[in-house]
């Protein structure tokens, strides 16, 4: 098992990569602690058997820059395959605003050829690479060195089966004309803005059952503080004050120290310094929100005058339908978006891309009155009228 310390050693495997059409990718990292991801291992399979072409890369060496590891990414003959790739790739893009490109992530890819949604690595490597994975390693600290053998065969073993899954799913897509599918899915993946946290938005994370505005005006301004205050000293932002407690607060208002004494939910150190001086400006400058900005809950499906029969009819078919395609219903459309589409909303993502053709299409038909559904046997028929 090769671990890679210095730069010239990452820039020699990388300088074989590029000669390949794909590499496997992964990363080990913490977050515990941080608000932002700290690297601790990074991954590297080009095609091989075995540990054959399959490198452990040690961000936390003192001569190891990844330089040659984002030219890889950059390089647009060479696949970059990733299973479950978000959180790798917010690490990627916050350390060097790069994204791997092409990008095939095995999680989307296996979702589209009917694995189910959200399907683990664990899972893929049963079914399709017919091995089993040893997962003691699972919960360990990455940044502690030098790392067991154990460490390392757990760590490799996450992009070694990775090629042959990829291998599997790139020619089940190519089969099934289901590429584009998969490319539609990592836009978000590949936008910047996925990764980008404005603290001005922060409050659109929280959970409330309250849609005063008044009261969500409080809840952004201490949302933003509680963002900005994480971020600048990369602390996770429940290390300030949780969200029950930014709930609690938004609520009792307080406006003093005194006030926020008594706070049921508040840490105690947040209660005074540095937070709780910001705790109160934050609370303040909610009060202070002039009415045109305070933010405005959505309440455009409230209003939704929803044919129930018509929704009951979308859901039959949407069964019919995915069930044909071998793709899970919750993929194509939640519930709620159903109830939409019957409201006549036309805005929802079942309605667009590649889920117009597997569902949409027909669901538009179906309300037109264009197509009837009927029973077959245990299948659902489309009955085309007029």
């Amino acid at each position: 098992m090769r671990t890679l310390t210095t730069t010239e050693a990452l820039a020699e495997f990388c300088t074989a990569a590029h000669q390949h059409d794909y590499v496997t990718v992964d990363t080990e990292f913490l977050r515990e602690r941080t608000y932002y991801s700290k690297l601790c291992l990074v991954q590297l399979a080009i095609p091989g058997k075995g540990d054959e072409g399959a490198v452990l890369v040690d961000p936390l060496a003192k001569d190891l820059s990844l330089e040659p590891l984002y030219m890889l990414f950059q390089d647009p003959s060479v696949v970059k395959v990733f299973h479950a790739a978000r959180q790798d790739l917010e690490i990627f893009f916050v350390d060097a605003q790069v994204f791997p490109k092409p990008l095939f992530d095995t999680q989307v890819a296996a979702m589209v050829c009917g694995f189910g949604e959200q399907v683990g690595y664990e899972t893929l490597v049963r079914k399709i690479a017919k091995q089993s994975l040893d997962k003691t390693s699972r919960f360990t600290d990455w940044s502690r060195r030098p790392l067991t053998d154990a460490q390392k065969a757990y760590a490799l073993a996450d992009v070694t089966h990775l090629r042959e899954i990829y291998e599997y799913l790139a020619g089940r897509l190519e089969e099934t004309s289901r590429s584009h599918w998969v490319q539609e899915e990592l836009g978000v993946l590949l936008a910047p803005e996925t990764y980008i946290m404005e603290p001005e938005h922060a409050w659109k994370r929280v959970r409330t059952r309250t849609n005063s505005p008044r009261f969500l005006a409080v809840v952004q301004t201490l949302a933003a503080f509680r963002e900005r205050y994480a971020q600048e000293r990369n602390i996770p932002r429940n290390r300030v004050f949780k969200d029950d407690a930014l709930i609690e607060l938004a609520g009792n208002k307080p406006k003093s120290a005194d006030d926020l004494g008594r706070s049921r939910l508040l840490l105690r150190e947040a209660r005074r310094g540095d937070i709780g001086d910001g705790i109160l400006t934050a609370v303040a400058a909610g009060e202070a929100m002039a009415p045109g900005d305070m933010p405005q809950p959505d309440r455009s499906r409230e209003r939704l005058q929803v044919n129930p029969a018509l929704a009951d009819l979308l859901r039959v078919l949407l069964k019919a339908k995915t069930e044909s395609a071998g793709v899970a219903a919750k993929l194509i459309a939640p519930a709620a978006d159903l109830d939409a589409i019957a409201a006549g909303m036309r805005d929802v993502p079942a309605l667009h891309g590649w889920r117009k053709e597997v569902f949409g299409a027909d669901a538009l038909r179906l309300c037109d009155g264009q197509i009837a559904l009927a029973a077959e046997g245990s299948d659902v028929r489309i009955v085309a009228l007029g």
